[in-house]
């Protein structure tokens, strides 16, 4: 088996993409209720700052700040995953692997690459042709930033220009 080795930086910033194993599959969007549920649980256990996020139908972006000093970003993932699974296996109608094993993260090295990022998770839902706006899609937090005032709701109109990283 092939050692995989992790970035860690205490009390850093994450970009980090996990995917459903099934990449036909749009368990996320249509379990969005089991999905907050997860998320919720991952945060009370593993208290961080949930900067962004975008949830498609099988894959998930997010940016996620550590608390200073916290390296735990794998519990994280690894609570959030495990969680949502037994959410749905527990009605017994789901008895299938759904997460691939793995997941992509990048430690923000900047307020640039910060912003590159953030970018990048908002007009997801554009790139895959789920909208044709950002402002469109239901399940970004897009539409926080819009409420707090830190970006216009046509922000990006429909530019499907593509990042250079993720998935």
């Amino acid at each position: 088996m092939v050692a995989y080795r992790r970035f860690y930086q205490a009390g850093g910033c994450y970009f980090l993409t996990l995917t459903l194993a099934n990449r036909h599959s749009t368990l996320l969007t249509t379990c969005i209720s089991e999905f907050k549920l997860a998320l919720r649980y991952a945060l009370e256990r593993y208290p961080c700052h949930l900067q962004a996020i975008v949830v498609l139908p099988e894959h998930l972006h997010m940016l996620l700040q550590l608390p200073q000093g916290q390296l735990y970003y794998p519990k994280f993932v690894q609570s959030f995953k495990s969680r949502f699974s037994f959410l749905l296996h527990q009605g017994g109608s789901l008895n299938h692997k759904i997460w691939q094993d793995r997941y992509w993260e990048h430690c923000i090295r900047g307020e640039a690459d910060w912003l590159q990022h953030l970018e990048y998770i908002h007009r997801n839902p554009v790139k895959h042709h789920q909208v044709s706006q950002v402002k469109n899609w239901p399940y970004s937090s897009f539409h926080r930033y819009v409420a707090e005032g830190w970006l216009d709701e046509n922000w990006l109109g429909d530019d499907p220009s593509d990042g250079l990283f993720g998935e």
